[in-house]
């Protein structure tokens, strides 16, 4: 199958392929619980930083500049553009945050978020991971929704490298959900399933965020920083603070972790994008 088949497939066809392949790597690192039982606190604490890092270069460069870039050509003012997805994007993440019922995995104090709930503990903490998940989702499908606006070879390969930033992320967070799980008591087997349903909300995400570009096209440029702003509330409400465990030395390895995700993100959206 050659580029232009795979522009004919449409942009919500496309995100939901691409956030397939995100899911499938979310599978793929919970599938490290059949191998290892416990994980040490400052690999924890690289792969979050990592996952940290991944999704601040993503917000940037393949959120942020494209939402300006396209404001301009749409004779919008870009800064008010940015700021009102961005600022929304936030605000919808922190309404989530509050309603919700989700657990923390650093949090040793059993406190629930969100409304009270019964629901174990176990299912608490993958709802943890599925706040993460949302934004992660719309990206690739806001990504996607901008070849509505230019069904290009540049726009394509721009759009599968967030799929390939935010899968490659979701490798380590999956790891970083099913091990954790082991060690609260669930078998490997309910480990794994837990830790990949965490990323089944990327397509569900994605398809609506791909067909909702596609149908109001004026809101692209919003959405996309809606997106940004939505993965950097992510990063500093959850995944930068649970990093941050197991004292200074351990910081270090989600500091340099982060450091190396940002890295690796903005080669892969400079070079390829």
């Amino acid at each position: 199958m050659n580029i232009d088949q795979l522009i004919a497939m449409g942009p919500v066809a496309l995100a939901l392929c691409a956030s397939l392949f995100t899911w499938f790597m979310t599978a793929l690192g919970a599938a490290l619980v059949f191998f290892f039982k416990d994980i040490n606190q400052k690999i924890l604490n690289g792969m979050l930083g990592f996952a940290s890092g991944v999704m601040i270069a993503a917000s940037f460069f393949s959120l942020l500049a494209p939402a300006i870039e396209l404001s301009e050509d749409l004779n919008m003012i870009p800064w008010v553009v940015v700021a009102i997805g961005f600022l929304a994007g936030a605000v919808f993440l922190w309404i989530s945050d509050h309603l919700i019922p989700h657990m923390h995995f650093q949090d040793n104090s059993n406190h629930i978020e969100g409304v009270p709930t019964k629901l174990k503990r176990s299912i608490l903490l993958v709802f943890s991971i599925t706040l993460h998940n949302i934004p992660e989702g719309l990206a690739v499908g806001v990504a996607f929704g901008l070849l509505a606006q230019n069904a290009s070879p540049a726009e394509l390969i721009a759009a599968f490298t967030v799929a390939l930033g935010i899968g490659i992320q979701n490798f380590p967070e999956g790891a970083a959900v099913s091990i954790p799980l082991r060690k609260e008591g669930l078998s490997r087997t309910k480990a794994f399933l837990y830790g990949q349903a965490s990323g089944l909300v990327e397509p569900v995400s994605a398809i609506l965020g791909a067909f909702l570009v596609t149908a109001i096209r004026p809101i692209l440029p919003y959405a996309l920083a809606f997106a940004a702003g939505a993965m950097i509330y992510v990063v500093t409400e959850e995944l930068i603070p649970e990093s941050q465990s197991g004292g200074h030395e351990a910081t270090h390895f989600s500091t340099m972790g982060c450091i190396v995700g940002f890295v690796i993100m903005m080669i892969l959206d400079v070079a390829l994008g």
